[in-house]
């Protein structure tokens, strides 16, 4: 009977557990690319090197962490910035729209995108798909 009972309440804390941590919300890694006019490669660079703490602190409000910019030129001769964040929030949509309705984002954005050239067809980051992430 003790066994049993010791069995039963192993089963229910890690019933519990499962549960817990199921719920939890799942870290969404997100990849982007987008062009830069070479013009502006330069001013992007000061823009993202200043301090600029009111749109880090608008990243962190919405869930976005390890947010990281790169540049490359590639043999097509364009030069292009990947971006790459996690988002560990719960409502990525809902986030999203309201980090888009900011003030200081779109401020911010009103300086950064014209120095930007989406992809053919896109109007700002293209979102790429994940072929391969290793924890």
């Amino acid at each position: 009977m003790i066994k049993t009972r010791h069995a039963i309440t192993l089963l229910v804390a890690l019933l519990i557990f499962f549960a817990a941590a199921y719920s939890l919300p799942q870290t969404k890694r997100v990849g982007m690319v987008i062009g830069i006019k070479p013009d502006k490669i330069a001013a992007y660079k000061a823009l993202h090197a200043a301090s600029n703490s009111g749109v880090r602190d608008l990243l962190s409000k919405y869930h976005m962490k390890n947010f990281s910019i790169y540049l490359r030129q590639l043999d097509d001769g364009n030069y292009y910035l990947f971006g790459y964040y996690e988002y560990d929030g719960s409502d990525y949509d809902g986030d999203m729209r309201k980090l888009s309705a900011e003030k200081r984002n779109i401020e911010w954005l009103s300086v950064t995108d014209p120095m930007q050239k989406p992809l053919r067809g896109q109007k700002s980051w293209t979102q790429m798909e994940e072929v391969y992430h290793n924890e």
